[in-house]
């Protein structure tokens, strides 16, 4: 696959840009009972992650293609298959590679949808 199936795809659950460290990606989020969020992204070009960081955990697995974590200088490459766990307060940014996709999971609410007109 080389892509999420459209069932996944709802505009209803579409993140607003503005929710959003890298530029261009189209991205879609799942609400938990609990608060925490499950969002997954496609990059279509090769793009940069700005430097952040969230007061909750964050799981990410590679789906497709290659995602460069950052954490204090450091390069963390993943290509499809790998995941990481970055700790509550832990500054990162990341690089995708073109046609990336990723599955993040969030202790908290990270992302809020695009409002629909």
């Amino acid at each position: 696959m080389n892509d999420f199936p459209d069932f996944m795809k709802n505009p209803l659950n579409r993140i607003a840009s503005k929710s959003q460290y890298t530029e261009d990606i189209e991205g879609y989020v799942f609400d938990g009972a609990d608060g925490s969020q499950v969002a997954f992204w496609k990059c279509p070009k090769n793009r940069v992650s700005e430097a952040h960081a969230h007061d909750y955990d964050e799981y990410m697995l590679v789906v497709q293609g290659k995602f460069t974590l950052i954490i204090d200088n450091q390069r963390i490459p993943l290509a499809a298959g790998q995941e990481y766990c970055i700790r509550q307060g832990i500054t990162h940014a990341g690089e995708a590679t073109a046609g990336t996709r990723t599955i993040h999971v969030f202790g908290g609410k990270r992302v809020t949808r695009e409002t629909l007109s």
